[in-house]
């Protein structure tokens, strides 16, 4: 479930990185023979999400019914959360305070987020192994989901987000949260309402006819009040602090829009004869695609490094949880037959998915500096999907290296050392904390994407071999974040503690150094460990321009230039705050024994948060009974890479174009130095 304060973004931009579109496929690359090569055991249980269902009992009211529901008024859902207790076991419990004479919690039990996703779950349990249970659950699920569906009236097709135990709908929580949980406008359980529609059609149109028309009507219902409330907007466009964004998105958002575009493609690829959804899912997914092409111009060395952001309101932010849109935009090409939707999502693919694993893997937020260190299923899947959608798509084996990486996450390739995951149980833990102590409550939507994740790698045998078997984390060289306030000195120099680190869209990371203009400080970095130079980000308030003088710095690093820095955005528009916390890129590179950089400040104070600090070579391993390494060159330069085989092992060496394409690979028998060109990845298997 997400906070009720927006985690949003603008995007990523690029120029195409597969000539001709994502149908000529790059190819490349099987990895030698390995004892991690041979297929595990099936890891998918669905104990723990049978667990969560309950049953409760319909009735119809004004606005609210379902599929038979007079016939069989009892449908099955999951309740929202399952807190550990001890000797192993969990207790079902709702969202907010319960109140003991009612019964009822302040939001509710069950919510159709969860619902849907659910949903989801058991739809492809049921097309991958055939089970009747998983076939029942989907299909009790999705008539519960239904019910949550405004089926009548001004917000037909619509969803309320809570149902308490009872089956009592509520469409506000006490206190009223923001965005409101009911069925007024889009929202992020409309889009994964669709989703699940979606899926369900797909599945049930040839077993049950009957059920598949019912589900057809209800994610036609959803569309139409897409259609009303956010592609009346379509073509149109917003300005986010300077930049231009699509106006036509659910929730304003490039993610809660990729989530409905999952089941929309899944929908269009049965072969439906469906005019208007067939329209409205192309220009969903134009809008995603517009929103990944909108920040980084195709540059993809500095922020947001060729990631799609989320959220038109903000240009600061990225988060891992529900960043699906690189596995949509696949999706949809191939639904669609628009090779070119799919390009933002090769470009993310590659270079930012090992930077990101390389920095410590999916972590909650970036916004713009590592804040939010959180780490969740929600996210881990994501980013597993990606991967795991561009190697399906492309045939190339960079995406199912990293996909074993990703899917490693949940045995024990995460900041805890932990498995997330038991394929014994059925249980996903809800989440790291940034201290590596594991929460081990797991709620429905844990349970859910730990299951969509290990689904996927039981449809990939060979990468669910790699993600078992490289659970044992080894050196990583990636982002790292240096707060200001604890290496900026100089007499005009100040720490500043904001009444809040929110800016409305972005944070803070807690205090800031503040350099007086007119002044010069010294920002003492320390060395790097491993003798590579540096790229180096100032984060630092940006001004809108007009609003009031820009801050002006120049940099040096043993008097080397460094460059010069305005600190100023465009114009407000959409977005909260005027101005934005946003790095910007130094020239150049700074010496990794160059402890110390010099700034001299102009024209107005600067509010500096901090830095982003990586080598031009960022780099992760794993091990145990398979090995991983992934060296990827995230500047602008050639850099030599030096690669040591394993001992006793047969490994492979790969390397990767930035588009996925195979350079070249063959045996790794001894110590090698190759050259990465800009944007390649290596990648050391075995």
């Amino acid at each position: 479930m997400e906070s009720t304060v927006r985690r949003g973004i603008a995007a990523a931009t690029a120029t195409a990185l597969v000539a001709g579109g994502l149908a000529l496929g790059v190819g490349g690359g099987a990895a030698l023979a390995s004892p991690a090569d041979t297929a595990p055991a099936p890891l998918a249980n669905t104990a723990h999400l049978d667990f969560l269902l309950d049953t409760p009992t319909l009735s119809e009211v004004p606005g609210h019914t379902t599929y038979e529901l007079a016939e069989h008024p009892t449908v099955t859902v999951p309740w929202t959360y399952a807190d550990a207790r001890e000797g192993g076991t969990f207790e079902r419990i709702g969202g907010g305070p319960l109140d003991p004479a009612t019964g009822d919690y302040a939001q509710g039990a069950f919510n159709s987020d969860d619902v849907a996703r659910a949903a989801v779950v058991y739809l492809r349990d049921w097309q991958q192994t055939g089970s009747d249970a998983a076939r029942e659950h989907a299909y009790e699920v999705l008539r519960g989901l239904a019910y949550f569906q405004t089926d009548s009236g001004p917000d037909a097709g619509n969803v309320i987000l809570w149902m308490q135990p009872d089956g009592e709908l509520n469409p506000s929580a006490e206190p009223v949260e923001l965005p409101d949980p009911s069925d007024s406008g889009d929202s992020y359980w409309l889009a994964r309402t669709i989703w699940a529609f979606g899926e369900g059609y797909a599945a049930f149109r040839d077993s049950d006819p009957g059920f598949a028309a019912f589900l057809q009507e209800r994610l036609q219902l959803a569309v139409g009040a897409v259609d009303r409330e956010v592609l009346s907007q379509y073509g149109s466009t917003l300005v986010a602090d300077g930049v231009t964004v699509p106006a036509w998105l659910l929730a304003d958002g490039a993610d809660a829009t990729a989530e409905a575009l999952l089941g929309l493609s899944a929908y269009l690829e049965t072969g439906v004869d469906d005019a208007g959804v067939r329209d409205s899912t192309q220009k969903l997914a134009e809008g995603v695609e517009a929103m990944a092409r909108t920040t980084s111009d195709g540059d993809t060395t500095q922020w947001p490094y060729g990631a799609a952001l989320p959220w038109t309101q903000s240009r600061s932010m990225w988060h891992a949880w529900s960043s699906q849109m690189p596995t949509a935009l696949v999706r949809s090409a191939e639904a669609l037959g628009d090779d070119s939707l799919a390009e933002p999502a090769v470009i993310e693919g590659g270079g930012f998915a090992s930077l990101l694993l390389a920095s410590g893997g999916p972590d909650n937020g970036w916004y713009p500096s590592p804040t939010e260190r959180v780490q969740i299923a929600y996210g881990a899947d994501s980013r597993l999907q990606a991967s795991l959608a561009l190697a399906d798509a492309t045939g190339s084996s960079l995406y199912t290296d990293l996909a074993g990486l990703q899917g490693a996450w949940f045995f024990g390739l995460n900041p805890a050392g932990e498995p997330m995951y038991d394929p014994a149980t059925g249980v996903t833990y809800d989440g790291i904390q940034p201290d590596g102590s594991i929460n081990r409550n797991s709620g429905a939507e844990s349970t859910i994407h730990g299951l969509l994740s290990v689904l996927a790698l039981d449809a990939h045998p060979s990468v669910a071999a790699r993600a078992t078997s490289v659970t044992t984390a080894g050196e990583r060289a990636g982002i790292s974040f240096v707060q200001a306030e604890d290496v900026v000195s100089g007499d005009g120099v100040s720490v500043v503690t904001p009444e809040s680190t929110w800016t409305g869209e972005s944070s803070w990371n807690g205090a800031y150094a503040q350099v007086a203009a007119g002044t010069c400080a010294t920002a003492a970095l320390g060395r790097g460990d491993d003798h590579q130079d540096r790229i180096v980000e100032p984060v630092s308030w940006q001004v809108e321009d007009g609003t009031a003088p820009a801050p002006v710095s120049t940099w040096t690093a043993r008097n080397r230039d460094l460059g010069t820095l305005v600190s100023s955005v465009g114009p407000k528009g959409v977005t909260e705050a005027s101005g934005a916390l946003l790095p910007q890129r130094l020239d150049g590179t700074v010496a990794w024994n160059s402890a110390d950089l010099g700034l001299c400040v102009q024209e107005a104070d600067l509010q500096l948060d901090g830095f982003l600090v990586r080598p031009e070579v960022v780099s992760v391993s794993a091990s145990g009974d398979g090995s991983t390494a992934l060296y990827y060159n995230s500047g602008s330069d050639a850099e030599r890479v030096k690669v040591k085989p394993s001992a006793g092992a047969d490994q492979a060496l790969r390397i990767y174009a930035a588009d996925g394409s195979l350079v070249g690979e063959h045996p790794l028998r001894h110590t090698e130095i190759p050259t990465l060109q800009p944007g390649q990845i290596l990648v050391v298997v075995g």
